[in-house]
């Protein structure tokens, strides 16, 4: 994967369970063969609002999107544009479902992923720390409940 439009073109193919990230410039490079790289070399917010567009207009999918908990105790006294990144984050991500974790958890989610499904990971040029985006994609057709309902007819059914 090159640039944004290769994940565009890649969208139709991930599902329940891939993960899309978009991340801050100190994000590690992880050595799990199921997580593919790309420099956008673009600033985090302008790449987040493109794969928010993108994950719109997917039909099939049905984004969670997980911050990380220290962020919420971020601001400008520990690194300056935190608070107006923050502000804009939640205009971003209003509507959708967010989840607030701590750093490391995000981290043990993505290390079991990346075993079985793919991870798409897309570093910018933000220098702001615990600003990394973490989307994990469900599916869009199905919901959870219906899915508990399924499970609950099985079981019944043994």
């Amino acid at each position: 994967m090159k640039n944004l439009e290769d994940l565009k073109r890649c969208l139709p193919l991930l599902g329940h369970r891939n993960w899309i990230l978009v991340v801050d410039k100190a994000y590690p490079l992880q050595s799990s063969a199921g997580i593919e790289y790309l420099d956008t070399q673009e600033e985090l917010l302008p790449v987040l609002d493109k794969v928010l567009t993108m994950l719109r207009s997917a039909s099939h999918l049905s984004p969670v999107v997980y911050l990380d908990k220290e962020l919420e105790f971020m601001d400008d006294s520990l690194s300056e544009g935190a608070d107006a990144l923050k502000a804009e984050l939640k205009k971003l991500t209003q509507g959708w479902e967010v989840r607030q974790i701590l750093h490391d958890e995000v981290f043990a989610k993505l290390d079991a992923a990346s075993k079985l499904f793919n991870v798409v990971v897309l570093k910018t040029e933000s220098l702001i720390p615990y600003t990394s985006v973490f989307i994990e994609l469900e599916c869009g057709y199905w919901a959870p409940d219906k899915e508990a309902e399924l499970r609950r007819r099985i079981q019944a059914a043994r």
